[in-house]
């Protein structure tokens, strides 16, 4: 039937434009701390403040722009912050000093805040209620792939030509999501008459967040906590066990896992609902972070990145859909926007909290206790969400 048709033009430019906007993302935060302490000579600390705050700024993007959306468009607030994307790309070139650059980093997350959160809300819009699953997974993976080629490249770029190449490839990819939002049908993600005169909340909290997204979104925020500890002390910790060579394919494995698992995920996530998707993939998370804190060598390592990815990379699509299954149209954009607002929170405030515990832990110790963590997300999971899902 038409209406059941996933795979349309404004999907597949949506899912490119993501994939896009994410890109710049992921390529300029495995560079930027190397450019400012080779640049501007920063400490380690600054240089980490730099790279970070950008995911402050992301928050304040998503957190206003949920109700933005709800005013005049998702498919408006698409062009205009695609557009400030490029702005604010090419904004590298102009900071000269520090204090510059961490003003460019806080204004370019506030836009990548935007413009993800806006292509989030678009895809919700857009995909048939009956492949919901689906259609996140298979949206999602631009994510996951920026995740494995953003930092690839930029590895690339930053060991074999100079900062003002990254900086201009970034405003290129910028440049070509805002091409792309040209192409995205206007009317196809538009909110009718009255769902604009239902928009209007009593509570001043439902102007920012939807409440019904935030259970899955609490469960969400515990999930990229334990995870941004693999991310973020991969590279150390591998050197620490020894394993620096197959570390720097863990996160091929971990994309290429995702990749292949996540249309297949999607599609029981449709047919046979949330717990039948989510409870294996918690368990299977443990699973790999058990065996990754306990990696004595490459295979142990990529494999426990294969089942990282089947597990953590495979919930993280399912609990996106959760957050907007029961939403009605004019709420997708907060419900969007709350989702990854918890998202950003776990992994904002993981690397610090977490790296102040190695030290009395050390990172065999940190990984075991993150897989405490996860295991303790199956009943808070049932409480918050799969209990209900099971009755319906």
């Amino acid at each position: 039937m038409k209406h059941e048709r996933l795979w349309t033009r404004d999907f597949v430019t949506v899912s490119v434009i993501n994939f896009l906007v994410f890109s710049t993302h992921f390529l300029l935060m495995v560079t930027i701390a190397s450019y400012a302490v080779n640049k501007f000579q920063a400490s380690t600390n600054t240089a980490g403040l730099v790279a970070g705050i950008f995911i402050i700024g992301a928050l304040i993007g998503r957190l206003v722009t949920g109700r933005i959306i709800e005013a005049v468009g998702s498919s408006n607030v698409l062009k205009f912050s695609t557009v400030f994307f490029i702005i604010t790309s090419a904004l590298y070139f102009a900071a000269v000093n520090l204090p510059l650059l961490i003003g460019v980093r806080l204004l370019h997350g506030i836009i990548f805040g935007a413009a993800s959160t806006a292509t989030g809300t678009i895809v919700a819009q857009i995909i048939p209620n009956s492949r919901r699953g689906e259609g996140i997974g298979f949206y999602s993976m631009g994510a996951i792939l920026s995740v494995a080629l953003g930092p690839f490249i930029g590895m690339l770029l930053i060991h074999g030509t100079d900062f003002k190449m990254i900086f201009s490839l970034t405003s290129v990819l910028a440049s070509g999501s805002f091409v792309l939002s040209f192409f995205v049908d206007e009317a196809a993600c538009k909110l009718s008459i009255q769902d604009r005169v239902s928009s209007g909340g009593n509570s001043h909290v439902s102007n920012f967040l939807e409440l019904k997204a935030v259970p899955i979104s609490i469960v969400i925020l515990i999930i990229g906590f334990s995870y941004s500890g693999v991310l973020t002390f991969v590279s150390l910790y591998s050197r620490e066990i020894r394993l620096e060579e197959a570390a720097s394919f863990y996160f091929l494995v971990y994309a290429v896992t995702v990749f292949f698992s996540r249309p297949f995920s999607g599609r029981l996530f449709d047919v046979r609902g949330a717990n039948f998707v989510a409870y294996p993939c918690l368990v299977i998370y443990a699973a790999g972070m058990l065996l990754f804190s306990q990696a004595v060598n490459g295979f142990m390592l990529l494999l426990a990145g294969a089942l990282i990815g089947l597990g953590y990379g495979n919930f993280i699509s399912c609990a996106q859909a959760i957050s907007i299954k029961d939403v009605p149209p004019h709420r997708l954009g907060l419900a969007t926007a709350t989702f990854f607002i918890f998202v950003d929170l776990g992994f904002g405030i993981g690397p610090y909290i977490l790296g102040s515990l190695v030290p009395f832990t050390e990172y065999r110790g940190l990984y075991f206790m993150m897989t405490v963590v996860i295991l303790a997300t199956v009943p808070l999971y049932y409480f918050l969400h799969g209990r209900v899902a099971s009755m319906k």
